[in-house]
């Protein structure tokens, strides 16, 4: 499990657990907060942190084992906001995709990671990382929208040909995500 903490030393050298400035509320939240995405984490998804002194800055990779995109795995990188919780974290996907909700420059059309949405399904103070794992996860299955489309064309394409789509979405997971 990882942890936040900071140490400094008194003058008389030895390291006192009081902080010498305060943590942010992000950090106190985030603290909690991955300790229970990493006991709450979908079968399909491995989070790592590169830092970890930096909380707010993961990535998470997930392997669908169902579905179109079946045999890849693709990478997306999350940066929490200084004033999370009020905002939602920022989600980029890393891995070129051929995906009607995330674009081939990696933007992500998911209604909870939206600040402001017209259904009442995007962001809140009480949404956590949690429910943006289990969210990037499931676009690859119960959440994959072809009706609201971010990626016009590969929307479209699935309408024209769905073997063809397929064939292209396996022609990419070869290519850039194995």
């Amino acid at each position: 499990m990882l942890t936040l903490h900071k140490i400094r030393k008194d003058d008389g050298g030895k390291h006192n657990t009081e902080s010498s400035h305060r943590v942010s509320v992000r950090d106190r939240l985030l603290t909690k907060e991955v300790a229970d995405l990493e006991a709450n984490l979908p079968s399909t998804c491995k989070a790592s942190f590169p830092d970890e002194d930096k909380l707010h800055h993961f990535e998470l990779a997930v392997s669908p084992d169902e579905g179109y995109y079946q045999s890849g795995t693709f990478h997306f990188q999350i940066d929490v906001p200084e004033a999370y919780n009020m905002v939602p974290p920022k989600v980029r996907c890393v891995t070129r995709i051929w995906h009607p909700n995330i674009t081939e420059n990696g933007e992500i059309c998911l209604s909870l990671l939206r600040e402001h949405s017209i259904d009442g399904t995007g962001w809140a103070p009480t949404r956590t990382l949690k429910d943006v794992v289990w969210g990037l996860n499931s676009l690859f299955t119960d959440l994959l929208n072809f009706d609201d489309p971010l990626n016009i064309d590969a929307a479209e394409h699935h309408l024209r040909d769905k073997e063809d789509f397929r064939n292209k979405v396996q022609d990419y997971i070869r290519n850039y995500a194995r």
